[in-house]
């Protein structure tokens, strides 16, 4: 068989994946279009609660955060990166892992994706895709809240490069972990996974301090570096709050990279086994 035929077939073939891959991605953002009031409801729930209560109510009533006055407008500054963080690990988990919970269950709408003619593992890469895209929107929605609901000043000084660089590292982190949970979770277990997973990885994220005041509890602060949401709080706060102690740049680069593979392989793997078997 000559180049020139061989070339011929792989093309159409290639064409027709990249084809499926973008025409499944468009579903989803039409489907997000069309359910945009739903989207942004389930999007702003917690950021609005959390930064509601610990930066409007409590300065309010004089129990603030971080004390009166500078006290409290730092700890509304700290805030910020943690919020916007945590709107990209939930945001993976509520587009990823729970409509494959319920693909995988009693709708088994899976099944028509995987018959696109497109690797199972190119199927796996949307879904990660259409989640990291949906992360990114919930981010840009959550700034609003974070930046003009506290009672107290909030100060940002934003490196754009750094923001523009970590935003697409945590969405596409955020939704490697849905992927990966969503592959492996019944729809039974839903509950048991914000038990287990989601609430002590927001917590011991760094979500509500700097990884760096940990100092006095050693050997957790060595523990929650197995925690995404710690790489992806400490990225914000060096692009957003620099004047916080933060990890080094380059740390956290690797950091989110690393999980991101991993999550990613994850993710992939279980897809693969929930499919073929």
């Amino acid at each position: 068989m000559s180049v020139s035929t061989r070339l011929a077939e792989i093309r159409p073939a290639r064409s027709a994946s990249i084809d499926a891959f973008w025409g499944m991605l468009l579903r989803d953002l039409t489907v997000l279009r069309r359910s945009m009031g739903a989207f942004v409801v389930r999007t702003i729930a917690q950021p609005l609660m959390f930064v509601f209560v610990f930066t409007y109510v409590f300065p309010k009533i004089g129990q603030g955060v971080g004390g009166q006055g500078a006290g409290a407008t730092a700890f509304s500054s700290l805030l910020v990166p943690g919020v916007v963080a945590i709107a990209c690990v939930f945001q993976g988990i509520q587009a990823v892992a729970l409509p494959l919970v319920q693909e995988f269950g009693y709708t088994r709408e899976i099944e028509d994706r995987v018959m696109a003619p497109l690797p199972v593992w190119g199927v796996a890469i949307e879904k990660i895709t259409s989640g990291a895209l949906q992360g990114a929107l919930a981010s840009v929605v959550v700034f609003p809240l974070a930046t003009f609901i506290p009672a107290t000043p909030v100060r940002l000084d934003i490196n754009w490069l750094e923001l523009l660089t970590f935003l697409p590292l945590a969405t596409a982190v955020g939704a490697a972990l849905g992927l990966a949970i969503g592959t492996r979770a019944e729809p039974r277990q839903v509950p048991l996974v914000f038990s287990i997973i989601v609430i002590p990885v927001t917590f011991l994220g760094a979500t509500y301090y700097p990884w760096a005041q940990l100092d006095p509890i050693p050997w957790l602060k060595w523990a929650v570096l197995l925690n995404p949401l710690v790489y992806m709080s400490e990225g914000f706060r060096t692009a957003l709050t620099p004047q916080f102690p933060h990890m080094p740049v380059a740390a956290i680069y690797l950091g989110m990279a690393g999980f991101l593979v991993f999550l990613g392989w994850l993710g992939i793997a279980g897809f693969k086994k929930r499919v073929l078997s």
